[in-house]
């Protein structure tokens, strides 16, 4: 079918459906900023620190012996938690922090 013989009705309705679906996918990107991550090496440990916003939300500990686990700011209040799991979503606190 040729562009000529679709409706202005139906050409409208993609347009606006394609606009929708852009403006949800860079809604989508902007919710979901890529962290800055420094490593250091301690002692019999290496700290992997993740910041977004220069707010840093998290840190992986990883022992010499291979273990790992993660501490995490869930309110923004520098109070870190430890949690289970290889990954840490970024809190939605980092989202709002100026």
């Amino acid at each position: 079918m040729s562009l000529s013989g679709l409706s202005r009705a139906t050409l409208l309705a993609a347009v606006l459906l394609s606009s929708l679906l852009l403006g949800s996918l860079a809604g989508h990107a902007q919710s979901s900023p890529e962290p800055q991550v420094t490593e250091r090496q301690e002692a019999d440990r290496t700290l992997r620190e993740f910041r977004v916003n220069g707010q840093l939300y998290a840190i992986e500990i990883r022992t010499r012996d291979g273990d790992r686990y993660h501490l995490l700011d869930r309110r923004g209040d520098g109070n870190f938690s430890r949690v289970s799991g290889d990954a840490v979503e970024i809190p939605d606190w980092v989202n709002t922090a100026r």
